[in-house]
């Protein structure tokens, strides 16, 4: 929450067009009148899709004790100002932590996603596809811009940056440090989607972000990756495949997580929902600080 005895970071704002994109020109779900469908290799689950148009937002927080001119760690969150926004008072918290010296002083970049959910959506291309596509979009579309908007330096060393998110933005989160780890170390996720959402299908990763706890992490040798994560007892459970069940996927990860050794926390949260307000609200301290543990010490 707002705390006036601390300083407040200033905020950023811009906007990103799908016309200027070479990763993400733009799709929309469903099958526009006059257009072909774009549809999924294989079976498609009957999913379509066509081109379409977005507009993103982007917000840049800076905090107050940023020195200008040297390079700063900072935080990817997914989502933005999107109802699945993994915590709409992350600055305000940013603002307490780093006047607490319980942080670094760290710069936050929150994207909002190209719109739509889950297959066939431009949201669902970006967060739910298993590659490192959406942080390389980050990396050569995004940061540049906030830099230069900001006026800031972002760091080039992994362990000075982390990525955050909820639902599919979660399993983004992940996405971005597991396939570029030359890039992010620290992540953080609410209800992450670590379910089959993949679209199009990939034979390499045939039940998408469920092979993250299913045969990747299992079958990989450890990675540079310290993880926070939470799932609620009433988080989401489709049941379609057997692939859905976001509570059941969340505890597979911190098996998997354990058993190869990984620096992870893993909260199970009762009488808690997807993406649960409260739970974030209760957390999000803690966990950036369990992210970032390390890091001012070095």
């Amino acid at each position: 929450m707002p705390n006036d005895s601390v300083p407040h970071g200033a905020v950023f704002h811009f906007t990103m067009e799908s016309s200027d994109s070479k990763f993400y020109p733009g799709i929309m779900r469903g099958t526009a009148s006059g257009e072909a469908p774009l549809t999924s290799p294989g079976s498609g689950k009957g999913v379509t899709s066509h081109p379409a148009p977005y507009t993103r937002k982007v917000a840049v927080y800076v905090p107050k004790q940023y020195v200008p001119g040297t390079s700063a760690p900072f935080l990817v969150g997914a989502d933005g100002d999107a109802p699945w926004n993994p915590d709409p008072d992350l600055f305000s918290v940013l603002d307490n932590l780093i006047a607490a010296h319980k942080v670094p002083a760290m710069i936050a970049i929150t994207i909002g996603n190209g719109g739509g959910d889950a297959q066939g959506s431009q949201r669902g291309l970006e967060y739910d596809t298993m590659s490192g596509r959406y942080a390389e979009f980050v990396e050569q579309e995004v940061l540049p811009r906030a830099e230069k908007i900001a006026n800031v330096k972002l760091t080039r060393d992994p362990d000075g940056r982390a990525t955050m998110g909820a639902s599919s933005g979660g399993s983004a989160a992940l996405a971005m440090a597991w396939y570029h780890t030359d890039l992010y170390h620290r992540v953080l996720t609410y209800s992450g989607t670590y379910v089959n959402q993949q679209w199009p299908e990939n034979p390499d990763t045939a039940h998408g972000a469920w092979e993250f706890h299913a045969s990747l992490i299992p079958n990989s040798a450890v990675k540079p990756i310290r993880i926070w994560m939470e799932v609620g007892d009433k988080d989401l459970l489709i049941s379609q495949d057997g692939y859905h069940d976001w509570v059941v996927a969340n505890e597979n990860m911190a098996k998997v997580l354990a058993a190869k050794g990984y620096h992870y926390q893993f909260v199970f949260a009762e009488n808690a929902a997807h993406v649960d307000r409260m739970v974030r609200r209760q957390t999000l301290p803690e966990a950036l600080e369990y992210v970032w543990t390390g890091y001012l010490t070095r």
